[in-house]
């Protein structure tokens, strides 16, 4: 992979992804919207790869986007070369696609699961590309904020749908209207966040989470287990939820992870789970195309 904003390491099913801009505090640019895409699917088809960690470089996580080009930084909407995934170009009746949304809805489809270690900042776009992670973690140093209405825009990356949907809309919608930077004290009594550590604890307790998942789980039933549980938070039914549980539950049963997972418990040793999520995902999925734009 060449990238230019980020760093990669790939250590035992550990996949850590380094925003690397220190200079900048991490600040978003298209280019590190090209080197997302690229690192993501790196690690959605790399069976190497378990568990993905995201975390900053030097003193900040990442601080929103670069505004070195002033106030025109924002005009016109996202018009990057960082692609629509989907091939299809914006109509002429349409905005420009919004580039940290392309970013988000692309996690979004990820199939391994995402673990926030946010060392400082993480503002506008810093963390809102946290939002559609599994697991959020913080140093005590890290501070947050939502300050698009201070800066005169709305929120992006598709976070008016994931935010509300983690911490509910009473909170979202303090944070988003007032724009304040806040600390980890308040992003963990918000919901934000799911720990508070010391910076010197922060990516090794990372490392013990991936490891937990990595050492005892099937790697396929965990990418379709992150699928499920996204997806449902959009269903307008639970009949939905039971439909997919229903297949997944027939297909994984029969399985060889399926079996071998009975087989473990039953003969008290560590399960060495066969499937690989490149090439044994179920014949439905996904049971869901994303949208067109």
């Amino acid at each position: 992979m060449k990238l230019e904003t980020m760093l990669t390491e790939l250590d035992a099913g550990i996949f850590t992804i380094t925003l690397n801009r220190p200079e900048k505090l991490n600040a978003f640019n298209s280019q590190m919207a090209r080197d997302w895409l690229t690192v993501l699917d790196e690690a959605d088809t790399n069976d190497a790869v378990r568990v993905v960690i995201v975390t900053g470089a030097g003193r900040g996580f990442c601080a929103g986007a670069d505004l070195s080009g002033g106030a025109d930084t924002f005009a016109g909407g996202s018009k990057e070369e960082a692609g629509d995934q989907q091939g299809q170009e914006s109509e002429p009746t349409r905005a420009p696609r919004d580039t940290g949304g392309l970013v988000t809805l692309r996690m979004y489809r990820c199939t391994k699961p995402l673990i926030a270690a946010v060392n400082g900042a993480a503002v506008g776009i810093g963390v809102t590309c946290t939002l559609p992670m599994d697991i959020r973690l913080a140093s005590e140093k890290a501070r947050f904020g939502f300050v698009f209405a201070r800066r005169g825009i709305v929120p992006e990356a598709a976070s008016s749908w994931f935010l509300p949907r983690l911490v509910g809309i009473a909170q979202a919608m303090e944070w988003v209207a007032t724009g304040r930077v806040f600390d980890a004290a308040e992003a963990l009594k918000g919901g934000l966040v799911s720990e508070v550590l010391a910076e010197e604890d922060l990516l090794p307790r990372a490392r013990e989470l991936a490891r937990e998942i990595i050492d005892n789980t099937s790697a396929v039933s965990v990418a379709l287990c992150r699928q499920m549980l996204w997806q449902m938070l959009g269903a307008s039914h639970p009949m939905e939820a039971h439909r997919i549980d229903s297949a997944g539950v027939a297909y994984m049963g029969a399985s060889a992870d399926g079996r071998e997972g009975v087989m473990s418990f039953l003969e008290k040793r560590p399960a060495q789970f066969p499937m690989k999520p490149s090439q044994d995902m179920p014949d439905f999925y996904p049971w869901r195309s994303e949208p067109e734009y």
